[in-house]
């Protein structure tokens, strides 16, 4: 739960898939979503989902972004990585070629956002198509390595791993989210320290300074006449 205003809303977690097209980017985010498999390909421009789950006990909102895949839609991929908080990079076990592409998705996500540590998670999509695999594991896995990202295959078809991934994603998303939140409040709470001993060295100061303008005052002044400092 995040509190706005006194209002408690929900977490609301903001995903993107990103890949060449066909390596079924829409058929994990639609199992993901409804449980359904969708075997015809219709190529994407960008839909965006909704979703209310429970994530590790804490209920919370996720927002899928289904972007394309195809090179004619890379200048407009810009706008769409802006927005987002996580990035489920996927290529199809079955296109040696789509996994090669996962190289430029990365870059332009990359240098759009100017962060590194941005959540990225490798999938290797259609597992369950062993006879005409081109990427093997070990291949695909030494790639997240050079990356340090995870690295996870799955089916929509049958829909392993599918929860899995989205699931991690999150929780990536979600811890990147709080460490954002705890060093703000350390910030603040050092500025604020700060700010309470520079009031104290003032008052310290100012209360020095003026006993030692009573004391220099009160040998030419009168009997009765005090000067209180509080």
């Amino acid at each position: 739960m995040v509190k706005r205003g006194g209002r408690a809303e929900l977490a609301c977690h903001k995903l993107i898939m990103v890949g060449s097209g066909a390596v079924g980017k829409s058929a994990l985010t639609l199992q993901y979503m409804y449980g359904e498999f969708v075997e015809e390909y219709d190529p994407t421009k960008a839909d965006s989902y909704r979703k209310k789950v429970v994530l590790d006990g804490e209920e919370c909102q996720v927002d899928i972004l289904d972007t394309a895949g195809q090179e004619e839609y890379s200048a407009i991929r810009d706008n769409y990585y802006r927005s987002g908080e996580g990035f489920l990079c996927c290529f199809s076990l079955t296109d040696a070629a789509s996994f090669a592409e996962t190289a430029e998705f990365r870059d332009q996500i990359l240098r759009v956002l100017g962060d590194n540590n941005t959540p990225f998670l490798l999938i290797g999509n259609k597992s369950d198509c062993v006879d005409s695999r081109q990427v093997s594991y070990e291949e695909a896995r030494a790639q997240a390595e050079a990356w340090q990202c995870a690295y996870v295959e799955t089916s929509a078809k049958t829909a392993e791993n599918v929860n899995v991934v989205f699931d991690q994603m999150m929780r990536m998303v979600r811890e990147r989210k709080r460490t954002a939140r705890d060093r703000r409040g350390e910030a603040g709470a050092a500025g604020g320290a700060g700010g309470h001993a520079s009031a104290a060295d003032d008052g310290s100061k100012n209360a020095a300074g003026g006993r030692r303008d009573d004391q220099g005052k009160s040998r030419g002044q009168k009997k009765g006449f005090k000067c209180v400092i509080l």
